[in-house]
């Protein structure tokens, strides 16, 4: 159907032209239980410029906002910030369509463009500081490599004091409310932490220093606009020290301990050694891998200080739901934890030895020897297990006094 849905204004000049994703529920790996956004931004200058593209089952919802406001034929250029298929998907597709110009894009984003769709349509890239001249307003673009990808780049529109910051400041919530004062700041710090546990987390090093490259321009920035989830325009400031808190990544009073457990045993445990910590006065989440998703797990140790893990043992090694749960983590890379493993086994108790070993991989600092007990723990036992957690308070308070 045409024209079904309309664009969004964001400013004067701007438009939201992006689409809702009311159904997506696993982003690579990451679950998505409210669904998410693709969003595209219409600059009505002079020269007419689409920012970004959306996924491209989607593409028909794009072009109906754009054909909202203007005729898709009239826009000259066409910005790619990000060539994740989230945001190029329909690109080729619009391209055709469209037909601009000209189409832009950084210069690692016109390599990683023409290797996913092979195509041969022309992508000019653009440098790092670059400005380009729409008529009656001026885009400046800045590379942005690693967050999260190696082509992504910020766009800012100098008149309307907008950053179009691709990924960054995203998250992954379908609404129908497209500004962040629409919205309840607890949804708000959830998404976005949610977000940042499970995307950006890896490339927090180059965030901090992102964050300093943008304040050092000296632009003013009244709106930042996503390419996921509402627009920024009254928490600017907020989300921002925000990102600066999650990407320090310093220790806080919290443990989390995960486990994954066959017939219970792991779970008394885990449970012994949570009641410990809570009771030493740490704030403590436990979170069953039987029952839980990975992406939990990286939300809930984002600001964490401690990191706890559990696991049977089977066929020689730790559970499968644990084995995913520390790969996927091991790859967010978590900093500045302390931690220690536990888990009950039969007769051979592979899996606990394992778990250490990913801790240790991880950088873990671990705070005691790992605890395995033989089937399932008796009173004598759980005590063990309670202290373990009284050993993990102590050095998470010795931790927090030096950091």
């Amino acid at each position: 159907m045409e024209n079904v849905y309309s664009a969004i204004k964001v400013t004067e000049n701007v438009y939201w032209v992006g689409a809702i994703d009311w159904g997506i529920r696993d982003f690579h790996g990451y679950t998505t239980p409210e669904g998410s956004t693709y969003n595209a931004y219409l600059i009505m200058a002079d020269d007419v410029t689409l920012i970004d593209t959306v996924k491209s089952p989607f593409k028909d919802e794009m072009l109906s906002r754009i054909k909202s406001v203007i005729d898709p034929a009239k826009i000259k250029y066409i910005i790619s910030n990000h060539s994740e298929m989230d945001h190029s998907g329909c690109l080729t597709e619009a391209i055709d369509l469209i037909k601009p110009d000209k189409v832009f894009a950084s210069a690692i984003g016109v390599k990683t463009l023409r290797e996913l769709y092979h195509n041969q349509h022309e992508i000019i890239a653009v440098k790092d500081g670059e400005t380009l001249s729409l008529g009656n307003m001026n885009l400046t673009f800045m590379e942005t490599r690693m967050i999260h990808w190696p082509d992504s780049m910020f766009t800012y529109l100098a008149e309307e004091e907008l950053l179009f910051s691709q990924d960054a400041f995203g998250m992954h919530l379908a609404t129908l409310e497209r500004f962040d004062d629409e919205l309840s700041e607890s949804v708000l710090e959830f998404e976005a932490a949610t977000y940042y546990a499970n995307i950006v987390l890896p490339y927090s090093a180059i965030v901090l220093k992102t964050l300093e490259k943008v304040a050092a321009t000296g632009w003013k920035i009244k709106i930042i606009a996503p390419d996921h989830g509402p627009i920024w325009r009254k928490n600017l400031g907020w989300i921002i020290e925000l990102y600066k808190k999650w990407a320090a990544q310093k220790p806080a009073n919290k443990a989390v301990v995960i486990y994954a457990t066959m017939w219970h045993s792991t779970e008394k445990m885990a449970r012994a050694i949570s009641e410990a910590l809570a009771e030493a006065g740490v704030r403590t989440s436990i979170l069953s891998m039987n029952h839980f998703h990975r992406s939990q797990a990286a939300y809930e140790v984002l600001e964490a200080g401690a990191l706890v893990v559990g696991t049977s043992t089977l066929n020689n090694n730790m559970l499968p739901q644990m084995a995913d749960t520390m790969t996927y983590l091991k790859g967010l890379k978590p900093a500045n934890l302390i931690g220690a493993a536990f888990g009950s086994f039969g007769w051979s108790g592979e899996g606990v030895r394992d778990l250490e070993a990913i801790l240790k991989e991880m950088k873990v600092e671990i705070a005691a020897p790992a605890l395995s007990i033989r089937n399932a723990p008796n009173k004598g036992a759980l005590e063990i297990c309670q202290e373990l957690g009284k050993t993990i308070a102590a050095e998470l308070k010795n931790k927090l006094a030096s950091s």
